[in-house]
């Protein structure tokens, strides 16, 4: 029969719902429930793409006698963690803090009124490599909970006010002078410090892709000409995008790599990596013009559309890991297999792809570039291009074959802050690729949003979709990228009314989300009744902190429609973190990119006249960084950079401003990129 999870929406919850185990979603019922039986509640939280989630399933949440102890000792609940990380970064914090260790599965005992007392990621059905079986932790618990309660609510009590007062942890008053170029240099120092000189990226295995802290590299470099920072940004993204991390042959990125080569990819490909990505090499391409980085973006893209893509505008949120219950199956190849499709392609094919009749990685082999075509080219005596063309054919062939195996399971919902995330992604390859078609494809996505995620009686946005149905108060990462997104396809459609919805939800924003100090921004906005302690978040992890983009958001906004006073709560919201943004930049990039726009100062840029667009075009694909870019055919005295602008009839202007007070106009793009490099 199945539990209560069978009338929800989440793939996550609905692969649990057949499952032994009387599983609850989140929610008053299953929190009544334990109150008047007076039971500790047991939250598991996972996602669908998650390698571990699944075999703990299999090897416990499926065994009737393990499920006959659950059901006898708990109230047990199952929370996607997409679907409310608000829960999840709540019960997570609380688990480190009480081992030092997290992850998922997230396995967390509450007391009946869902405060934390005990918690931990995977465990197996049996014990091993000191790790208590799941039988036996369930049986400790039910013990301490009925002869020690006290203990239990007491040491309940106190984690409580630990993540209470973590919401100040790292959070002061700066007072000296931090907006310098010292502080920046000293940022820069830091980071290098962390980094793979040989493989790129930053730090040992397990290896994420680290987006924000190679664009700041990407951006010192455009100020500084610090080649070291270039150096370090673009090896990343090379070693990234000849990677295992990368599909060599349907194009997308994995969530991270296993080991320091980025060979072997945890094979989940999630829409936020993508996004986060597809930003950076556009960077990076608008910064170099290697073509590498275009086919890499265009690639991506093909991907995302391909397979991630509603029939309606928005984009799913995950591809699994596992097909067929084996990790990574679907993307992995046997070198008689390649051969038997290659025919004498295989030769050549194998050889630049590092296939090997044992097998690369766990007897199987992952498609990837130890070396670039270039240089395997160069020995074998082959031209490059016609090498690569030869590549390519092989590439389209195993697709087509791929394609015909059993494909990993599709997480279907649609989270609003990633489609956001996506939506700048797609803006930005647009302008550095001078693609009509990403744009439209950004448009139809914000267009999807607003027609299925706005709840219009309310006023208000919700997080995730799914047939037909809207659920979840949106998070203030969803507001903090939804805005950026907007703030992006104002400056690539010069449509203004992007701007204005910005500022609708910023202000949204600021009235539900802000803290007692009115500096940062809790998770949660304040009428959210079902969570105990509200948070805030400010590290930039594998998606960037509600808090940072916010603080980005509300310093372009302060420029673009001149609100001295969000400039004011920005710098605040920078400054309340000290040194700690300097210390480690590598968990604070997006704030680093923050300091960068304090101290480097930004680029206005207005275009007026009727060849606003083409010109706007033009400067989109070169890397600008730190601009606000507005364009008209016509002045607007309702925005500041386009207002007291008159325009000679017939003819377009571009004004580089700084605080409003502009040089003078230039009317071609080669006389405005020589005034900017002045």
């Amino acid at each position: 029969m199945p539990n209560h999870l069978i009338n929800e929406t989440s793939p996550y919850l609905l692969q649990h719902a057949h499952n032994p185990v009387e599983w609850y979603p989140w929610g008053n019922e299953a929190l009544q429930k334990a109150q008047e039986e007076n039971k500790p509640i047991l939250v598991s939280i996972g996602y669908s793409a998650c390698h571990w989630c699944h075999v703990m399933e299999k090897e416990s949440f499926e065994n009737e006698a393990t499920a006959a102890l659950m059901n006898k000792y708990f109230i047990n609940i199952k929370v996607d963690r997409e679907e409310r990380p608000d829960i999840d970064h709540l019960y997570m914090d609380a688990v480190q803090a009480m081992s030092g260790q997290g992850g998922w599965p997230l396995n967390v005992f509450l007391t009946s009124d869902a405060k934390p007392f005990y918690g931990g990621t995977y465990y197996p059905p049996k014990p091993y490599a000191n790790r208590p079986s799941w039988t036996d932790v369930l049986s400790s618990i039910h013990q301490s909970f009925s002869q020690k309660k006290e203990d239990v609510i007491a040491q309940a009590d106190n984690l409580i006010a630990h993540l209470q007062n973590a919401n100040n942890i790292g959070i002061s008053k700066q007072t000296n002078n931090f907006l310098t170029k010292e502080n920046l240099e000293l940022t820069t120092t830091n980071l290098l410090q962390q980094a793979d000189g040989i493989w790129g990226g930053f730090g040992k295995a397990p290896k994420f892709p680290q987006t924000f802290s190679i664009q700041f590299l990407l951006k010192e470099y455009y100020f500084t000409k610090n080649e070291q920072a270039k150096q370090q940004a673009l090896l990343s993204i090379d070693k990234m995008t000849q990677g295992g991390i990368y599909d060599q042959i349907g194009g997308g990125f994995a969530r991270y790599s296993t080991d320091d080569k980025w060979l072997a990819p945890h094979f989940e490909k999630m829409l936020y990596d993508n996004a986060l990505l597809i930003t950076v090499l556009s960077e990076a391409f608008q910064l170099t013009k290697n073509e590498t980085y275009k086919n890499t973006i265009e690639q991506s893209v093909a991907f995302l559309e391909r397979e991630l893509l509603h029939k309606s505008g928005g984009f799913y949120a995950a591809l699994d890991a596992d097909s067929e219950g084996v990790e990574g199956k679907f993307y992995t190849w046997q070198k008689e297999e390649i051969e038997s499709i290659l025919g004498d392609k295989a030769e050549i094919f194998c050889l630049v792809y590092d296939v090997e009749t044992k097998g690369n990685w766990e007897d199987v082999n992952i498609l990837w570039l130890p070396q670039t075509v270039e240089e395997i080219a160069a020995p074998l005596k082959i031209n490059p291009q016609q090498l690569e063309n030869i590549l390519k054919d092989c590439r389209e062939k195993l697709l087509k074959e791929r394609n015909k195996r059993i494909r990993p399971g599709l997480d279907d919902k649609i989270i609003l802050g990633w489609n956001a995330m996506l939506i700048s992604a797609l803006c930005k390859a647009s302008g550095a690729l001078g693609s009509a078609h990403y744009l439209q494809l950004a448009e139809d996505c914000f267009s999807f949003l607003e027609k299925n995620m706005f709840d219009p009686a309310n006023k208000k946005w919700l997080h995730t979709w799914k047939h037909n149905q809207a659920k979840h108060a949106a998070f203030i990462d969803d507001y903090a990228t939804l805005i950026q997104s907007c703030l992006h396809l104002q400056e690539a459609t010069g449509n203004l009314s992007y701007l204005e919805k910005a500022a609708i939800n910023t202000e949204y924003v600021l009235e539900n989300f802000s803290d007692e100090h009115e500096t940062l921004f809790y998770f949660t906005e304040k009428n959210q009744a079902d969570i105990i302690v509200r948070k805030k978040e400010i590290y930039d992890g594998a998606t960037p902190s509600g808090n940072a983009v916010m603080a980005q958001n509300l310093h372009h906004l302060s420029i673009a429609l001149d609100k001295p006073e969000w400039r004011e709560r920005a710098l605040a919201m920078l400054q309340s973190l000290g040194n700690t943004v300097t210390r480690y930049p590598s968990s604070f990039g997006m704030w680093c990119g923050l300091l960068q726009k304090y101290v480097y100062g930004i680029h206005e840029i207005s275009i007026i006249g009727n060849q606003a667009k083409v010109y706007a075009d033009r400067l989109l694909s070169e890397f600008i960084p730190n601009k606000i870019l507005q364009f008209s055919e016509k002045e607007n005295a309702v925005f500041p950079l386009l207002s007291d602008k008159n325009i000679p009839e017939g003819k377009t202007f571009i004004y580089l401003c700084k605080d409003y007070a502009c040089q003078k106009p230039v009317e071609t793009v080669e006389e405005f990129l020589k005034l900017l490099n002045k």
